[in-house]
């Protein structure tokens, strides 16, 4: 679980305390670990597979289900989402309730659905990854929040009109079936499956199961063209065929110039070598959904 997750729980006490109530009332005791200090939720999911647990649950952001998806996909292991995080994407595209007691008891009732995950250079994602100007935005949103106090979504504002104003774009060879694209580009956007991203869709997914990632190019290389497209998605006006170019494959390989590359995977970043080699790992993880959830 991790305590610095967005909701509050609409203010019913003490998170733990309340998590644990919550499943008692439907016959179930939890084991409730937090990261210490410094350490990694996914630090966590590793010591619980290795105790044999059959089922993981993770409390938290996009960020904390994430690092514990990385370490439960390809296994018999089954993952359970309770969403109290900001955005809480990977929630709302599997209809796993963002209340909070309906999320528990999806944990205790729920079925077992098996959904995909991206890979990017070993490490799993479960809804995005990209390169370009949002890992700067989140960077420096970070450093606003650390340095200025500001809150997240100030800081985030002040940020992404920074990225925009200073950011160099990036040559990249892609490669992918077997064929090469050089592009000079803002950002490349890569998503487990396809991703909605046209009118007030953006960023939602009609499936995260159809074996294909999702890879997003800008069509528009210049700075100006650059704050045009900001301004279309701000405003829910992006069109697909006028602004990105789109390929749907399993696997991609990405080169630049630079040995390592700054990479954002759901909401967080990290350096990463280049070649980046981008793959979808199919019904890599089991995840408790809603039983009444009809399969999308």
């Amino acid at each position: 679980m991790n305590r610095g997750a967005g909701s509050s729980l609409n203010g019913k006490g003490d998170r733990e305390t309340r998590i644990a109530e919550l499943f008692a009332a439907l016959g179930e005791t939890p084991r409730i670990v937090q990261p210490e200090r410094g350490q990694d939720v996914s630090a966590l999911a590793r010591e619980a597979v290795r105790a044999g647990e059959k089922t993981i649950v993770a409390a938290g952001g996009d960020g904390t289900i994430s690092g514990v998806a990385g370490e439960l996909a390809g296994t018999d292991k089954i993952l359970g989402v309770l969403p109290i995080g900001t955005l809480n994407h990977f929630a709302k595209d599997l209809r796993i309730p963002l209340d909070f007691e309906a999320a528990v008891r999806t944990v205790v009732q729920g079925r077992v659905r098996s959904v995909d995950a991206g890979e990017v250079n070993g490490r799993i994602f479960i809804n995005n990854s990209s390169l370009g100007i949002y890992p700067q935005i989140v960077s420096r949103r970070k450093a606003q929040e650390q340095q200025l106090s500001r809150g997240k979504w100030p800081a985030f504002f002040w940020a992404t009109v920074q990225a925009l104003r200073r950011f160099p774009f990036l040559d990249l060879r892609l490669t992918i079936e077997g064929r090469q694209i050089n592009r000079r580009t803002a950002f490349l956007f890569v998503g487990n499956n396809e991703y909605e991203i046209a009118g007030f869709n953006l960023g939602s997914r009609a499936c995260v199961d159809a074996g294909k990632l999702g890879l997003y190019l800008t069509q528009r290389t210049g700075r100006l063209g650059l704050f045009r497209l900001a301004f279309h998605a701000l405003f829910g006006r992006v069109d697909q065929e006028k602004d990105f170019d789109v390929f749907c494959v399993a696997e991609a390989r990405i080169e630049t110039r630079k040995h390592r590359l700054l990479v954002a995977q759901d909401g967080e970043i990290e350096w990463m070598e280049s070649p980046l080699e981008y793959r979808i790992r199919p019904a890599a993880l089991r995840v408790l959904v809603p039983p009444e959830e009809a399969a999308i």
